[in-house]
């Protein structure tokens, strides 16, 4: 586990620092005795004798003898368009080593920052479906009664909607932005957790220190939150890999059918419908984005995994 924690990590690093690592501007340059941060600021295109131009190409700046420019390993946008290639998509080349899109935009810089919106995206979900599941199973497994009984109507209700069909449903009628796929995610997401979470209330709700704090005079929402959930964090900890890890599959799926991400956001699933609509010219299309959703998923189910053998009592037991 403690492996796939580390290249997850290193996958996220990469992802939400990804301006210093695929980009179309230096990191740091010196340019007639002076220093410049590009990849963090915006500078006019007069400051380097680009007159003519209104956002500065940095890749036609004439450096003289003492200047110098540190570039990022990918040299590319994943908005920018390679203009020296004649077809596209184009395959892998020195210049775009994982080759070009339709557009001519870098595949390889469009996976890594198509990651970070599918981490976000998954990271969110994942945040706001605990939050309201969360909620929902300790209320109707601490009072129980008819509030238990009708909670789970509702529960049963929303379980049984086809999920995938109402959000496109959904993003049809609305334009899809990340907070709308984030909202309509949660709401027809928050059921899965919100059982686990009502059976631990069952559970604890008759524990002697729960007793004891409600002899002493504690509320409803004390003994909820500070008495019974801290020792009801098994379940959020066990599937919480495995929600994010659906997560980044949920968006993947959604921009590939062309419910997801407005384009021209960097995107996994949107690659994979160029690779399908390519499938006999451009292979790239399909093996690299395949393998950056395989091994994000298999890297987030090994975590998922680890996670639960560790909080599996009975290995402990055995142990």
């Amino acid at each position: 586990m403690k492996a796939a924690l580390y290249i997850f990590g290193f996958f996220l690093f990469l992802s939400l620092t990804a301006e210093f690592w695929a980009n179309s501007k230096p990191m740091v340059m010196k340019y007639h005795g002076e220093y410049y941060l590009p990849v963090a600021k915006t500078y006019y295109p007069d400051i380097f004798g680009q007159k003519d131009e209104v956002v500065t190409n940095y890749r036609a700046i004439e450096l003289a003898t003492d200047d110098w420019a540190i570039w990022p390993p990918v040299k590319w946008d994943p908005l920018e368009s390679n203009k020296r290639v004649e077809n596209y998509p184009s395959p892998p080349t020195s210049e775009n080593i994982f080759g070009t899109d339709d557009r001519g935009r870098d595949v390889l810089s469009r996976l890594i920052y198509g990651f970070r919106y599918s981490i976000v995206f998954a990271l969110l979900v994942w945040l706001a479906t605990y939050i309201l599941g969360t909620i929902a199973g300790a209320v109707m497994g601490y009072l129980g009664g008819q509030v238990d009984l009708q909670g789970q109507r509702v529960v049963e209700i929303f379980d049984s909607m086809p999920t995938m069909l109402l959000l496109i449903t959904m993003i049809s009628i609305f334009s899809a932005t990340l907070k709308l796929l984030v909202l309509f995610t949660t709401i027809f997401g928050w059921m899965m957790i919100s059982v686990y979470m009502r059976a631990e209330f069952l559970r604890l709700r008759r524990r002697d220190f729960v007793e004891s704090a409600r002899a002493l005079g504690a509320g409803n929402l004390r003994i909820i939150f500070r008495h019974i959930l801290p020792n009801a964090l098994s379940p959020i900890l066990t599937f919480s890999a495995f929600t994010i890890a659906g997560g980044i599959s949920s968006l993947a799926a959604l921009d590939y059918l062309g419910f997801g991400l407005p384009p021209p956001t960097p995107s996994w699933g949107e690659l994979l419908n160029q690779a399908q609509r390519n499938f006999t010219v451009a292979w790239w299309l399909a093996v690299f984005p395949s393998m950056a959703l395989f091994f994000s998923l298999v890297i987030l189910n090994l975590i998922g995994e680890g996670v639960r053998d560790r909080l599996d009592p009975r290995r402990k037991k055995i142990s």
